[in-house]
């Protein structure tokens, strides 16, 4: 059967390599923004928040928040795909991956470096990912979800949630720090960036 881009879980080999690609650099994007211990993105600093008060990594919290999230998508009536589920659980165990290859104590160069290498692979990773079209992660399908239920404009939506998750994660013990701000101040137009350099390649391969 020949496969469909507007299915969200039929996938080409392509496509699938596409999107598991796409979600490892990510969760490596991400695990080297923690490490780099210069404060973390938004919902980043909610797991970590999670990981200190509970016996969770930051992975396993990842995972944990991304199952509560789906949760809501029920009320919200959204529809998942097969990117949306591996969206959920890949980033949890790459970040964890990549914390436990990492070294310890990294000097105050090498928590730079590991923070701007990070969010560009977080970027990079977000336009292999969303290029393979297979379902929106369940962060951004929450966001798109209200912004549907209450009309509110998305990048209201995007802004309150956010920033619910960073207050919480702060509060629960999360980095927040200048990291947190150089993310959500640059991977907007980093990941446009990536999404426009990577879209002949996706067109190739739908």
């Amino acid at each position: 059967m020949t496969d469909l881009p507007a299915s969200r879980w039929r996938a080409s080999p392509q496509r699938l390599a596409r999107l598991l690609a796409g979600l490892w650099l990510f969760g490596t994007g991400e695990g080297l923004v923690v490490h780099g211990d210069l404060g973390a993105s938004p919902w980043t600093v909610f797991a970590q928040g999670v990981s200190v008060q509970t016996p969770l990594s930051i992975g396993q919290a990842t995972i944990l928040i991304s199952g509560g999230v789906l949760l809501l998508w029920i009320l919200l009536r959204q529809k998942p795909g097969l990117g949306t589920i591996l969206n959920a659980i890949v980033i949890g165990v790459a970040i964890d991956v990549t914390l436990s290859l990492v070294g310890d104590d990294p000097t105050l160069v090498e928590r730079w470096i590991s923070l701007l290498g990070g969010v560009a692979l977080v970027a990079i990773g977000s336009g292999f990912y969303l290029g393979a079209a297979l379902g929106p992660g369940p962060r951004d399908g929450l966001m798109t979800g209200i912004h549907r239920v209450t009309g509110r404009p998305v990048s209201h939506v995007r802004m309150v949630i956010e920033l619910l998750a960073l207050l919480v994660g702060a509060i629960l013990g999360g980095t927040v720090g200048v990291g947190t701000v150089i993310f959500a101040l640059s991977i907007g137009p980093a990941v446009h960036l990536a999404l426009r350099v990577m879209s002949p390649i996706a067109a190739t391969d739908m």
